[in-house]
């Protein structure tokens, strides 16, 4: 099989390792199968978007959007990013519990974020260059976010230079302000 899925303990997150063929040369690797992916669950990527950061410490995210939410497959095409999902699902056992992933380009390592989920990523290396696949397409008029160090969360940043954020990311507000207007419901 061309990748491993590794299920987390937070429902619908998915850890995914490609199979990665290497020489002298280089390597290759498949890095999306339509087919294999459903069957474990990941399934309507449409768009694809892809994001460089030229300092270590940009952090961007928390985000999701309210409507025309999306799904992400992601992973980090050069460099190196801690990513991170944090559960927003009204319902969910898991409700405001997050999980961090070390993304590289030497691990070649993806991460599924499913709808209902707020996504951000950390730069840990000199740049990154940050891909991903959505299941929607992006609507920034119903776009949101959490903020990226709301305490009731904790998310655990590898913090070893001070982050660099938007304007906009060190604006967004807690989860305890947005959790009532969030439309994301378990499923189960």
């Amino acid at each position: 099989m061309a990748f491993e899925f590794e299920h987390l303990d937070i429902p619908g997150l998915v850890i995914v390792h490609p199979q990665v063929f290497g020489d002298a040369r280089g390597c290759f690797e498949e890095t999306f199968r339509e087919d294999v992916f459903a069957q474990h669950g990941i399934k309507g990527l449409c768009q694809d978007n892809e994001s460089k950061s030229t300092t270590k410490g940009v952090l961007r995210g928390l985000h999701f959007q309210t409507r025309h939410t999306q799904a992400k497959l992601v992973r980090c095409i050069i460099g190196a990013v801690y990513d991170v999902a944090v559960d927003l699902r009204r319902g969910s056992p898991t409700y405001g519990q997050w999980r961090g992933v070390e993304l590289t380009a030497e691990n070649h390592t993806m991460f599924y974020v499913p709808e209902g989920f707020a996504h951000g990523f950390m730069v840990t290396s000199d740049e990154a260059v940050f891909a991903y696949k959505c299941s929607d397409y992006y609507a920034p008029e119903f776009e949101g976010g959490i903020l990226w160090n709301d305490p009731d969360i904790g998310v655990q940043w590898p913090l070893d230079v001070a982050p660099m954020l938007s304007p906009k990311d060190q604006a967004l507000p807690r989860l305890r302000q947005v959790k009532d207007e969030l439309p994301f419901v378990y499923q189960g």
